[in-house]
């Protein structure tokens, strides 16, 4: 019985250092992924301690751009399709946010709503921008619409994509973001990640799962290993308190488009019935076929909702 016991622990043992192998993955720095992840037009943006990644695109003659904010551990790369469509005849600017991307951790790990809304605002001004369409994704679209509350002499228009902010019912939770949360794992997962976990997080997220291809997983892979993103997750999930603001909704009072994927499984369909119905005179398109990324998943056909919004926001004969 010993003999089988020790040989069930050596194999258990052996099993498990050879996981732990497969699955190290330390830290990259900045410099190792730019070369694959930051290529022209990407710059750096020095603010607040952070170098932050950036792109800044299209008409320079646009009083008005469009920034787009991305969702937890995503990326500004989540909004390569619209950028192309709408930079044709608009400034589009997008960002890495504190935590995520290349910009990496905020130094001072504040990941609340309420900070984040403050760091928009100090890219606004950084970059000289008096106002802007604002459109943001998940977790971009809640900092997106609580920005549009604080200063809303700021935003002349909002675009919420499957936004957060009330109180979360998710029927299904990336397996990525349910380790961050569970206080001795994510600490494991400060020097392991499974590429596995990365592509089922990232195929939960998507209506139609076989759209995830290897090169979207190389990216959510790479970037999460940026040096800081995963020490930073779990405090980002520590502070969000979900449904904390949702009374502020209804304060909301610039022009709102609301795209929603029908197959959402994180923040479900419902949330865009409550965002709808909380903010006066918004309109609500959905996309049946779409999960949680409408933009990332077919960015062609959730643009031309945006596009069709933008127009009638747009005094006559400009473009």
């Amino acid at each position: 019985m010993k003999r089988v016991l020790g040989a069930a622990g050596l194999t258990f043992t052996l099993l498990t250092t050879l996981w732990v192998a497969s699955a190290w993955e330390p830290d990259r720095s900045v410099d190792s992924l730019k070369a694959r992840w930051a290529a022209p037009p990407s710059t750096f943006l020095p603010l607040d301690g952070m170098n932050v990644h950036l792109r800044d695109e299209g008409s320079r003659d646009d009083a008005v751009p469009i920034v787009l904010l991305h969702g937890t551990s995503a990326s500004l790369h989540t909004w390569d399709g619209w950028t192309a469509a709408l930079s044709k005849n608009r400034r589009v600017i997008r960002f890495d946010l504190p935590g995520f991307g290349l910009t990496g951790p905020s130094p001072t790990s504040d990941y609340t709503i309420a900070a984040y809304s403050r760091f928009v605002v100090a890219m606004l001004d950084a970059l000289s921008v008096k106002r802007c369409v604002l459109a943001g994704n998940s977790l971009g679209g809640e900092i997106a619409w609580a920005t549009a509350v604080a200063t809303p002499d700021r935003v002349s228009a909002l675009i919420l994509v499957d936004a957060a902010g009330h109180r979360l019912r998710s029927a299904s939770v990336p397996i990525g973001f349910r380790a961050a949360r569970v206080p001795v794992l994510n600490k494991l997962f400060l020097k392991l990640l499974p590429r596995r976990i990365v592509t089922s997080s990232v195929r939960n997220v998507y209506g139609d799962p076989s759209k995830v291809t290897d090169e979207l997983v190389d990216r959510y892979f790479e970037l999460t290993l940026r040096e800081g993103n995963r020490a930073a997750l779990p405090l980002r999930f520590e502070q969000a308190v979900s449904g904390a603001n949702e009374e502020n909704v209804k304060k909301v009072t610039a022009p709102t488009l609301i795209l929603w994927g029908g197959l959402d499984g994180l923040i479900p369909l419902e949330h865009a019935a409550l965002f709808a119905k909380e903010i006066a005179g918004s309109t609500l398109v959905t996309f049946p076929s779409l999960g949680h990324v409408p933009q990332e998943e077919d960015a062609a056909v959730s643009v031309a909702e945006v596009q069709r919004f933008l127009a009638a926001q747009r005094p006559p004969g400009l473009p």
